[in-house]
């Protein structure tokens, strides 16, 4: 009898000690090590930054800096930048994604200041900067403009007063460099004066900004009305505003404009704030605006004259947006080269007819409309993204050249030189 008496008396001291052990470890422990997965919201407070998480079980949740993120696990361990990860010095990632478990949780997370750190099953540590992660979520990006512009229309450009840049300053100082770039950002337009009015002047000019994008019409191009092309611009007829290029897969992203001569009357260049419109657009009828960014269209060239064959096609929305923050970056607009509508249903079509007037009415608008006069020693940029031109009819000798210019390097300039872009 004793012996059984015993025995359940040291069998009920173990399990106290044993409950002992478990409550001290409890103590002494941060719960979240021993329950990763626990749903309850942790809130850090430090001298200079305060924030609260929640561990979900298919997500991690951040509020931080006025702002609410959801990040996916396989992300955090996809974008970690240890030196096993990412090469910093080459800022591209090591890791193969693809060896990443689609099912991975981390084994704990914790935070020492403004810096998290999540464990994960394989004991490799990722860690972040709480600026970091609010500057890549998807939320902190859909509050984030790209580029940064003024929408104009002609009072508004007229009265901003921009002005021109130097030649020699545009080509021997950054400063000059810089001011043409942040005109050229903000406005979609910007202008040079002083120019030597030839074409290896007007080469060198492009070349201090963007590599040159050579096209079907040559690397430099030199025209009049003689109708060596099969293209309108090589008349002396008036051209309604458009933007070049449509027929392209990407259309050129900027196109220069020199006139070295005229000997006559006429052939003032229009310009148009294309995103203005749109913005306008967008504001008395949003439904309209959307559908013009949805419907792809195809734009079409077709030339054979000469020694010239091309059959070049473009397929793109007129208005194209960033699908995160409905950004508008891109207006493929050109009645002349717009081809057969055959991408979309009947029904769908007339509702696009009637976007399209929409867009064009305000196109159109008088007061849209910014007028100017090309001479000899001023060159003119515009982003052809952005900005439609036309000219309006003249008489006598007429002398252009110009280029296109990639837009990847002109944008890359201006990165280098500390404008967002």
């Amino acid at each position: 009898m004793w012996y059984h008496t015993m025995s359940y008396l040291q069998s009920r001291l173990k399990n106290l000690l044993k409950a002992r052990i478990i409550f001290q470890a409890l103590q002494q422990s941060n719960f979240k090590t021993l329950f990763p997965l626990a749903t309850h919201w942790h809130h850090t407070a430090s001298k200079t930054q305060n924030f609260t998480w929640h561990q979900h079980e298919d997500h991690f949740e951040l509020q931080y800096a006025n702002t609410v993120m959801h990040f996916d696990y396989v992300w955090l361990r996809d974008h970690c930048r240890s030196a096993s990860c990412y090469n910093s010095k080459t800022h591209q990632r090591s890791l193969d994604t693809a060896s990443v478990d689609l099912c991975i949780k981390p084994k704990t997370i914790h935070v020492d200041e403004t810096t998290l750190f999540f464990t994960w099953p394989d004991d490799h540590v990722t860690r972040y900067d709480l600026d970091w992660l609010v500057k890549n979520s998807y939320e902190g990006q859909k509050q984030k403009v790209i580029q940064p512009r003024i929408l104009w229309n002609a009072e508004i450009y007229q009265r901003a007063q921009i002005p021109s840049v130097d030649f020699q300053s545009f080509l021997e100082t950054n400063e000059g460099l810089k001011t043409f770039l942040q005109n050229f950002l903000l406005y979609g337009i910007a202008f040079v004066e002083n120019v030597p009015p030839t074409q290896e002047h007007t080469e060198k000019l492009a070349e201090r900004v963007s590599l040159i994008r050579e096209t079907i019409y040559g690397r430099m191009w030199y025209f009049t009305s003689d109708f060596s092309r099969d293209d309108t611009a090589y008349t002396k007829l008036a051209l309604d505003r458009h933007t070049d290029t449509s027929y392209f897969q990407e259309p050129c992203g900027i196109q220069v404009f020199h006139c070295l001569k005229h000997e006559g009357t006429g052939g003032r260049t229009l310009l148009v704030d294309g995103f203005y419109a749109a913005e306008k657009v967008l504001q008395k009828a949003p439904e309209e605006f959307e559908l013009l960014s949805k419907v792809p269209l195809k734009h079409e060239y077709i030339e054979n004259v000469g020694e010239c064959h091309n059959h070049m096609v473009g397929v793109g929305p007129i208005l194209n947006i960033y699908p995160w923050n409905k950004e508008l970056y891109l207006i493929r607009y050109n009645n002349y080269d717009r081809a057969v509508i055959n991408t979309v249903p009947y029904d769908i079509v007339h509702r696009w007819y009637r976007a399209h007037r929409t867009l064009t009415v305000e196109l159109r608008r008088p007061e849209n409309e910014l007028w100017i006069k090309l001479k000899p020693g001023k060159v003119l940029f515009i982003d052809n993204w952005r900005v439609l031109h036309g000219r309006e009819s003249f008489t006598g000798n007429r002398q252009l050249c110009g280029c296109y210019l990639t837009r990847d390097d002109v944008l890359n300039t201006a990165r280098l030189m500390g404008l967002q872009a």
